[in-house]
C-alpha cells in the first residue's frame, strides 16, 4: 500500500537545496588502520543490513538496534564496518533522506576509523535504466518533478554518490593481513590459514554459473561501474510506466547484459530458492574462487527471520524491513577475534605464533538474537 503523499519543504527551502547547503565539498579522510589491542588481540566488528526500500524510520531503528548509530543519529564508533547490501530506493518516500544519512555516516565513520560499504541493488539500477514500476508518485514530489528526479540519480549528488561510493559486490577481509576491503583474492598466493578469512557481500547473489566471477571482486565491480556510467550519461528516457521499457543502452556489452541478467549478482535468487542438496555443494566452488568463507546477500525476503544455510556459508539478510513489506526489523552482526597464545620457546625460534580465531555471527532482532555461527579454531602464523 502506497504511503500518503508528503511534501518535504522547510520554508522556501527544498530538501535538495538544503542538502546542497549542508553538504559542502570536503576532503575525504583516509581510513584509520585498525590496530590490535595491547595484549595482541585483534577484533573486527561488522554490521550488515539488507533491503530498506524508502523507509527512513525503520532504517534508523535498525541502525540504532545494531549499535551503528547513537541516540543523536550519528556514527556510534561501536562497529568497524557497516555494510548495506542495496535496495534503499523504491516502495517508499524517504529516498533522499536515506542516501543523505548514509553519506553522513560514511564521512563520520572514516573520521572515527570505521568504514561504510554500500552496494547497488537491482532497484538502484532499475531506476537508472528508467524502470520506475515501484516508484511512488509521492516520492517523486520529494524531488520536485520527474525530470528533477532523473537528474538527481544521474548527474546530481545521489548519482555521484552511487558512482563514487557504491559497488556491486564487496570482499571484506576479517583480518587486515588480507588487505583493505575489495582487495582481489589471489588464488596463486602461498597457502595461509587466513587466506579465506573474508566475507562476500552482494545484493542478489553470486551464481555458480556466472561467467565474470573472477578476479573477485574487481571483475564484477568494473562491469557495474561501466554500466552505471553508460546509464547515467545517456539522455534520460521517459520512465516506464507509462512509457515503454527503455532497456539497457545500445552500447551495453554482453558482459554488462549478463551482469543485469537473472543469474547476475543483482538478480540471482538461487541461494535462497534452491534445495540444500544443490546449494551446499555448489557454494563450495564459489567460496573457493572468491577467497571468502561466507556469501551474504539481500534481495529475497523472509519476513520473519534472516536465513542461514549450509552452516552459515550462505546468509540471506533481507527481512522486509520497510513498512511497504511489514517484515521484521533485523541486522546481521559479525564479531571476529584473533587472540595470541603465550609463545613457546620452539615457536618463538620458528618466528610463528599460535592464535585462537573466534568468529561469531548472529541475527539481531528487536526482541532477540539468533546465533548462526560460533566457531573457534587454533592457527599458526605471523600476522
Amino acid at each position: 500500500m502506497a504511503p500518503s503523499p508528503r511534501t518535504i519543504v522547510l520554508g522556501s527551502l527544498s530538501v535538495l537545496s538544503l542538502y546542497a547547503l549542508l553538504h559542502l565539498p570536503s576532503s575525504t579522510p583516509e581510513p584509520v588502520q585498525q590496530e590490535p589491542l595491547p595484549n595482541g588481540q585483534f577484533t573486527r566488528r561488522i554490521v550488515a543490513v539488507g533491503d530498506l526500500h524508502g523507509d527512513l524510520a525503520n532504517m534508523k531503528k535498525v541502525l540504532s538496534m545494531a549499535g551503528v548509530i547513537n541516540q543523536a543519529g550519528n556514527w556510534s564508533g561501536n562497529v568497524d564496518f557497516f555494510v548495506q547490501t542495496g535496495d534503499m530506493i523504491d516502495r517508499g518516500d524517504d529516498t533522499l533522506e536515506m542516501y543523505s544519512l548514509v553519506d553522513k555516516l560514511r564521512e563520520q565513520a572514516l573520521h572515527a576509523g570505521g568504514q561504510v560499504l554500500s552496494h547497488l541493488g537491482n532497484h538502484e539500477v532499475m531506476n537508472s535504466i528508467g524502470d520506475w514500476r515501484y516508484v511512488y508518485p509521492s516520492e517523486i514530489t520529494t524531488f520536485g518533478s520527474v525530470s528533477d528526479r532523473q537528474r538527481m540519480i544521474s548527474s546530481g549528488w545521489v548519482g555521484k554518490s552511487w558512482r563514487a561510493n557504491y559497488t556491486i559486490t564487496s570482499r571484506l577481509p576479517l583480518h587486515p593481513s588480507l588487505g583493505p576491503p575489495n582487495t582481489d583474492y589471489d588464488p596463486k598466493a602461498p597457502p595461509n590459514p587466513l587466506s579465506h578469512a573474508a566475507l562476500s557481500f552482494v545484493h542478489g547473489g553470486l551464481s555458480p554459473t556466472y561467467s565474470n566471477l573472477t578476479p573477485y571482486p574487481s571483475a564484477i565491480n568494473a562491469l557495474g561501474k561501466s554500466l552505471l556510467r553508460k546509464l547515467q550519461d545517456r539522455t534520460q528516457p521517459p520512465p516506464h510506466p507509462p512509457n515503454p521499457y527503455p532497456g539497457l543502452p545500445d552500447s551495453a556489452t554482453h558482459a554488462e547484459h549478463e551482469l543485469y541478467g537473472a543469474d547476475g549478482p543483482l538478480w540471482y535468487r538461487g541461494w535462497a530458492t534452491e534445495p540444500d542438496s544443490f546449494v551446499c555443494p555448489a557454494v563450495e566452488g564459489v567460496l573457493a574462487k572468491t577467497g571468502v568463507r561466507r556469501l551474504i546477500m539481500g534481495h529475497t525476503p523472509d519476513f520473519e527471520r534472516q536465513v542461514s544455510r549450509c552452516n552459515g556459508k550462505i546468509i540471506i539478510i533481507d527481512t522486509g524491513i520497510s513498512k511497504a513489506y511489514g517484515g521484521v526489523l533485523s541486522a546481521l552482526s559479525i564479531t571476529y577475534t584473533l587472540t595470541p597464545h603465550t609463545p613457546s620457546r620452539f615457536l618463538a625460534a620458528s618466528n610463528e605464533q599460535v592464535w585462537t580465531e573466534h568468529e561469531v555471527i548472529k541475527a539481531i532482532y528487536p526482541d532477540k538474537t539468533e546465533v548462526f555461527v560460533d566457531s573457534k579454531r587454533e592457527i599458526r602464523g605471523s600476522w
